[in-house]
């Protein structure tokens, strides 16, 4: 009979289950909706009772769609959001919502409530804040737990536990929510979104003494085992198990956060040489190396986040899809490039592309957006220069209402949020990487204008994975790994990730692109320019 893998990924807004085979072929896939609250500005919360309902239907409904046999899926692996899960003795949710409702009790990853307390962490210069680039995001989880411990007491003492929403989902599969035992933790989670210190495998306690949270610890139940991402959690549950669809001994592997199991579904044989970017919405970056590099503004050195043997730094930014999306919907010409994408058949992005080859081949090369310039900072700038407070810029504009017009926008765009890779990549490779090469997952492909932009901007070729589920995969290389079948993580990805086709860089186009890349990085400039002219007039 054959083995198969499950992966579980715990995304902002579904569930979604994937069934493997040991070569790392989706066989089938599915996914469910789940509920975002917002009760307040900066406030973004969830339920994990409502995530768990949603991960057993999408598990049940994957698994028959597959056509496998019940007791053939030797193991499972989760990833999920950095959201921070608070729960009760017995497993219960807790409310950290001003709503005072039990249900509501996730602080999401994308909540902003404890910006305060993150600005205070920073403040303390502590040694420990050098694994996180020397700046502390309110994404962070030591700062949605000083915010509770400070302005909802009650809630902060009631909950008897905190967890990570992919050491939560692990625990409660493996029915390790019972109040008995201390439920086991990622050093995924711990490292990144807790400053645990994996590479000396201790937690900086006097700085939770210093920011309130000295006594978190002194939960019993907080107390729980630190495993590598891909360790045995335990067997799933029994009950679990027949809610899932599944027969047999099933193994549950220990858990990564979303992104990062999107990098190790990238990984190949030769992470250290490569750049993984989980590219949607939002960008995230993860580069591997063998010795820690201290890369100002960029979150790690990470020991052992993904591999047990290794280190990553994690860059990011914050709107990439979100930005080229609201360029597209800001033009005059959204409604008309809408419709005419309607009476084609097809989506709006290929009517774009389209448009832009069409005034290429009319003009001749890449000198379209010579006059058109754009900084991509409308939601700040994670990484490098970790500065939430900068904005976006536009040149170049006119009072064209065209999808020509809008075209060259958007255009500009995608060269825009590639040059904020390449300002990474650059950052990464001045502090001790050696980046030669960038591995690509997420939305982006699904444009292949945006693919050949990214490579050209950045100079670098790009490889595409065969998967192209590689966050799925990633939870399924942990279920490999879990259960035995691969020795470890790095074997799992050498034996479930292949590279599908390469797109090189255009030589021609590298002067362009190097020219505009100073341009946008003199836009940064400008703009703090332009803020100290006007700080005289206050």
């Amino acid at each position: 009979m054959s083995a198969h893998y499950l992966g579980i990924d715990v995304g902002s807004a579904s569930v979604r289950a994937g069934i493997f085979d040991g070569a790392g072929r989706c066989l089938a896939q599915a996914a469910r909706p789940i509920a975002q609250f917002r009760p307040k500005p900066d406030f973004v919360e969830q339920s994990s009772d409502d995530i768990w309902n949603a991960c057993v239907a999408a598990v049940r409904e994957s698994v028959e769609a597959a056509g496998i046999a019940a007791d053939s899926v030797r193991a499972i692996g989760f990833d999920a959001t950095c959201s921070l899960v608070a729960l009760g003795a017995d497993g219960t949710p807790v409310s950290i919502s001003p709503t005072e409702d039990d249900a509501q009790n996730i602080v999401m990853w994308m909540d902003h409530r404890a910006s305060a307390e993150a600005r205070e962490i920073a403040a303390t210069d502590h040694e420990a804040l050098r694994y996180i680039g020397g700046q502390v995001s309110p994404e962070l989880e030591l700062p949605k737990l000083s915010w509770l411990a400070r302005n909802r007491p009650d809630q902060y003492e009631r909950a008897a536990i905190f967890l990570d929403l992919a050491d939560y989902m692990a625990a409660r599969a493996t029915g390790g929510l019972d109040g008995e035992h201390a439920p086991a933790k990622s050093v995924c989670t711990q490292v990144c979104k807790w400053l645990y210190l994996a590479h000396e495998e201790r937690w900086p306690t006097d700085l939770l003494v210093e920011i309130g949270l000295g006594s978190l610890f002194d939960k019993p139940l907080m107390a729980g085992p630190i495993r590598e991402p891909g360790a045995p959690a335990g067997p799933l549950d029994p009950g679990v198990a027949e809610a899932f669809g599944l027969t047999g001994e099933i193994t549950v592997a220990t858990g990564l956060i979303d992104a990062h199991a999107g990098a190790l579904g990238m990984l190949g044989d030769d992470p250290e040489g490569s750049l993984a970017v989980i590219a949607g919405t939002s960008t995230c970056h993860i580069a591997f190396s063998r010795e820690p590099c201290f890369v100002p503004g960029v979150w790690g050195p990470y020991w052992g986040a993904v591999l047990p043997d290794g280190w990553i730094n994690e860059g990011g930014q914050s709107a990439v899809g979100a930005l080229i999306d609201h360029v597209i919907r800001d033009h005059a010409a959204c409604d008309a490039l809408m419709a005419e994408a309607k009476e084609q058949g097809t989506n709006h992005f290929d009517v774009l592309n389209a448009r832009l080859d069409a005034m290429e081949a009319e003009a001749g090369g890449a000198a379209l957006t010579r006059n058109i310039h754009v900084l991509d900072y409308h939601h700040g700038n994670r990484s490098p220069l970790a500065d939430a407070s900068l904005t976006g810029i536009a040149t170049g504009l006119t009072l064209a209402e065209s999808i020509d017009d809008l075209a060259l926008r958007y255009l500009a765009t995608l060269q825009a949020v590639s040059y904020g890779t390449r300002h990474i990549v650059e950052a990464l490779n001045e502090n001790g990487h050696q980046v030669t090469r960038l591995r690509l997952c997420g939305g982006i492909l699904k444009n292949e204008r945006w693919l050949a932009e990214t490579a050209d901007a950045i100079d670098l070729p790009i490889e595409l994975p065969a998967e192209t589920e590689t966050v799925l995969l990633g939870s399924a290389m942990l279920a490999v790994a879990a259960c035995g079948d691969q020795p470890d993580l790095r074997a799992a990805a050498v034996a479930m990730s292949a590279t599908d086709r390469v797109i090189e860089p255009r030589a021609e186009r590298r002067a362009f692109h190097d020219a505009k890349y100073r341009v946008y990085r003199a836009l940064h400039a400008d703009q703090l320019a332009y803020r100290a002219i006007m700080a005289k007039t206050d």
